[in-house]
């Protein structure tokens, strides 16, 4: 393989790997604090990009996406509320928790779905970038909003590892996966850091809705596969840790690059399975996993 190829493949490979560890972080967040999967995860990623996409292009704002990454990110962070609220909230505490939200969550997705084609329609459309360009990166010519994503990434997760670390709300957010009785003993308000835990997964989502918008045509179903591989990277990084999950991404992201390079993108999703299976009959706890004894 020639230093250019290389090249070209590893840049790939963070790009990919920068899109998947935003997307899985909010899953693992969501997960690792109110202990279910959010199905609706994915389609609160194209909702959005579809957001961004009225406020810049449909309203005839000629901005730098600025204002409607604000408007998108504050509208999700309330429909995040509002959806933890409606069909996740009523079930606090019951036997079968994990099962009835996999079903309200599958049900927020379609009823999203099918509202964002009602609204929007199913013609499709593009999300202009937010860097415009190109760029020389490793000795090769990059769109410049690929090398935004890979400059950003790493810097939205590190925002929110100091906000889960540093604030309050963000430790209790992490006390209350650990233990919820035991932080509510102690005086922090589980529910609200429920809410808290939802409104920053949608918003997580919403963003990484925008950056992969402005490098796929929109569709309602933008969110479905990166959905999918999102629930692998957290699974393969280890249920429960959210610096695994974005390790797992990277990961992904740079095999899935080389696979694509060699085996084809038809063949590269079924070898990728493979080599995750392999990896999870060694370490069934996930490759950063706590391994239990």
């Amino acid at each position: 393989m020639s230093l250019d190829a290389f090249s070209a493949l590893l840049v790939s490979g963070l790009v990919l790997g920068s899109i998947y560890a935003m997307m899985a972080s909010g899953l693992s967040l969501v997960w690792t604090t109110l202990g279910i999967f959010n199905f609706a995860h994915g389609v609160f990623m194209a909702l959005g990009a579809y957001v961004a996409w009225t406020v810049s292009d449909a309203a005839g704002l000629n901005l730098w996406l600025g204002f409607a990454i604000a408007m998108s990110v504050a509208f999700m962070a309330g429909l995040g509320i509002l959806i933890e609220r409606t069909v996740v909230r009523p079930f606090y505490g019951q036997r079968d928790m994990l099962l009835i939200t996999v079903m309200t969550t599958l049900a927020v997705m379609m009823f999203l779905e099918k509202g964002i084609q009602m609204l929007w329609g199913p013609r499709l459309k593009q999300l202009r970038p937010i860097v415009e360009g190109k760029v020389s990166l490793l000795g090769i010519t990059i769109s410049a909003q690929e090398a935004f994503i890979i400059v950003i990434a790493p810097l939205v997760l590190a925002a929110l590892w100091a906000f889960l670390r540093w604030t309050s709300t963000g430790r209790g957010i992490r006390a209350v996966g650990q233990n919820p009785d035991a932080a509510k003993l102690i005086g922090i308000n589980a529910s609200a850091m429920f809410a808290v835990t939802f409104a920053l997964s949608a918003v997580l989502a919403g963003f990484t809705g925008i950056l992969l918008g402005s490098l796929r045509l929109l569709t309602p179903g933008l969110g479905a596969e990166p959905l999918i591989k999102a629930f692998i990277i957290v699974i393969f990084g280890g249920m429960g840790s959210l610096a695994g999950t974005i390790g797992a991404a990277y990961i992904i992201g740079l095999v899935e690059a080389f696979l694509i390079t060699t085996v084809g993108f038809y063949w590269a999703p079924s070898a990728l399975f493979i080599i995750l299976i392999a990896v999870l009959l060694v370490r069934p706890e996930g490759l950063f996993g706590r391994r239990v004894a």
